[in-house]
């Protein structure tokens, strides 16, 4: 697997796909509302990114750019055989990725200076995406959107978007490197792969999903997959939010077609899975009750 996200034009996003996928979505794309891939590394890294751009009849022009406007690069080539091996080479950060294609240096104009933030504001919206950031699953530009719109009263808007992707991209980067030191699994992966084995079994399993309890119940039945599982298990973004200031995790679990029994066959299922991780699971069988998976230690690696 590639340690990359690739972003399609219908804003669709794979992660970690194989050498193969990436050469399969590069010989694709050509046709309207499908011309473009890009690329950007785990855990996104700001400034850094692969892109190519390719219609029917024209060559695929390639671009990247490490770390700045002065460093942003594009060439064109013929074929989807050679595009897919240089953005390969990028994925995995090979030496001399580049070599052998003519890269001309893109010129951009200076960004606008940002203004700096009062430091009350400031301090309160760093707060706030530190505590997005420990939950783990927004990306720079989810995270840049809610700081630009969380301290919004009225007409007043304290944060412009270039004040927010900046203190977001500062925080980022801190929350990056803070991981780095990391070892082995963490629990939040240990949740994903209980979640991805349900997911295969014919449970949908959703992490993170939607903002809350309701939103959740009403929206789990139109996931993929639901016309033929037997049930679903899911956590919103409230219970991520628990989690990650330190408390315990409620999964939410039902049947769907609505019966008790299934509803509880199916949380006892999912208690299973979660036991067989080596996870503490607290729940009595009640198929009212909520699944409690109590002390986590929610170290989750960010993606982008």
């Amino acid at each position: 697997m590639l340690d990359i996200t690739v972003r399609t034009e219908d804003w669709r996003k794979r992660l970690r796909p194989s050498a193969d996928e990436l050469a399969a979505l590069v010989r694709r794309v050509g046709g309207d509302g499908d011309r473009f891939l890009i690329l950007q590394r785990v855990p996104d890294l700001p400034d850094v990114y692969a892109q190519v751009w390719h219609e029917h009849g024209d060559a695929y022009r390639l671009e990247h750019r490490d770390g700045g406007p002065d460093r942003h690069f594009e060439t064109a080539v013929g074929d989807a055989g050679r595009a897919a091996a240089a953005l390969a080479g990028w994925a995995r950060a090979e030496d001399g990725w580049d070599a052998g294609l003519e890269w001309e240096r893109l010129d951009f104009p200076p960004a606008p200076e940002v203004p700096e933030l009062p430091a009350e504001v400031r301090a309160k919206l760093e707060e706030r995406v530190r505590e997005l950031l420990r939950c783990g699953y927004d990306d720079r530009e989810a995270l840049a959107e809610a700081a630009e719109e969380y301290l919004v009263s009225g007409d007043e808007r304290p944060v412009c978007r270039e004040q927010a992707r900046e203190l977001v991209d500062r925080l980022w980067l801190e929350r990056v490197a803070e991981s780095a030191g990391w070892q082995g699994v963490t629990d939040p992966e240990r949740i994903t792969a209980v979640f991805e084995e349900l997911d295969r079994s014919g449970i949908v399993a959703r992490e993170n999903f939607t903002c809350c309890r309701s939103c959740g119940t009403a929206e789990i039945g139109a996931e993929e997959g639901a016309s033929e599982a037997r049930g679903f298990v899911y956590f919103h973004a409230q219970c991520t939010e628990g989690v990650a200031g330190g408390g315990a995790l409620y999964l939410l679990y039902g049947g769907f077609d609505g019966r008790s029994e299934t509803t509880a066959a199916v949380g006892a299922e999912v208690a299973a899975a979660l036991r067989g991780r080596g996870l503490a699971v607290e729940w009595d069988g009640d198929p009212s009750a909520a699944i409690l998976v109590p002390g986590l230690d929610w170290r989750k690696r960010l993606v982008g």
